[in-house]
């Protein structure tokens, strides 16, 4: 059974997607002076644990939609300016394969993301499948480059009860690395729901030069591009402990990867904590 609607871009953002970089910096700006403290990933450091409250903000996008290169701008700054005081923002870009048939074959994409996607607009009553999405704590979608709404969402997100995760590098090796995550006081579960912990491998960094479809002669960067994305099991009670090797391929940049945990519900989606390590020592 398809989860794809037969028009994925069905919200047209034209208009509002080509203001992004110049609201995004004017609400930088306006939060500079009261920001004291950095809120992103500390650069070098071995061991990640949720210090300060952390959103996840995933965005479903397609080199070959037009309206997706702002959206991936703005997830580039989220992730790498850390805008909303007091908040993590951890990034994943998932990209979808339904728009590779329609000129552009996405290099990143992947059917996984496309039935991930698929999930979220059941659990959240969503009428198809749309690029670009933001999934902000797996609660909220938005338009991808509805700045204003995104920085609200993650900050409503932020207020939330949240558990604990620690993601460890154990070793690095030239092909893979091993990881160790733990989870701890999770919040309580919706009824009748179970939480997951999830791992994603994202890489950053990465440009493409698109020469067909809707992009076509344009060079697209991109960043927190979600390499792998795997189940590490299941929360029994509050807690979690497991450890996992993961392969990486020899194109992928160590230097510019990171792993993100994340405790989701599985039938809600909602996020209930998340962190993130570099995977370069």
């Amino acid at each position: 059974m398809s989860m794809i609607s037969n028009q994925p871009k069905r919200i047209s953002v034209g208009a509002i997607l080509t203001l992004t970089p110049l609201v995004l910096v004017l609400m930088i700006v306006a939060t500079a002076n009261t920001q004291s403290t950095s809120a992103g990933i500390p650069p070098e450091q071995p061991i990640a644990t949720t210090t300060s409250p952390t959103v996840l903000v995933e965005l479903f996008t397609s080199e070959g939609c037009s309206t997706c290169p702002p959206a991936d701008k703005l997830l580039t700054d989220l992730d790498q300016i850390q805008p909303v005081a007091g908040v993590q923002v951890i990034a994943l870009s998932e990209h979808v394969d339904y728009w590779d048939r329609l000129g552009w074959t996405d290099r990143f994409s992947s059917v996984q993301f496309s039935e991930r996607q698929g999930e979220y607009s059941r659990a959240l009553g969503g009428k198809g499948l749309f690029t670009p999405e933001m999934i902000v704590d797996g609660r909220t979608s938005l338009i991808g480059g509805k700045v204003k709404l995104v920085l609200e969402a993650i900050a409503e997100a932020a207020r939330s009860p949240k558990a604990e995760v620690t993601v460890a590098l154990q070793t690095s090796g030239p092909k893979s690395v091993a990881l160790t995550t733990q989870v701890e006081k999770v919040p309580d579960l919706s009824r009748g729901d179970k939480a997951e912990v999830m791992l994603a491998i994202t890489e950053s960094g990465l440009v493409s030069s698109v020469s067909r479809g809707e992009n076509s002669g344009r060079q697209l960067a991109h960043s927190a591009v979600t390499r792998k994305l795997i189940k590490l099991g299941t929360v029994e009670g509050q807690s979690f402990s497991g450890e996992r090797v993961i392969g990486l391929e020899s194109s992928w940049k160590r230097e510019n990867m990171k792993a993100v945990a994340f405790v989701q519900e599985r039938s809600s989606r909602r996020v209930l904590g998340a962190t993130a390590i570099k995977l370069q020592l």
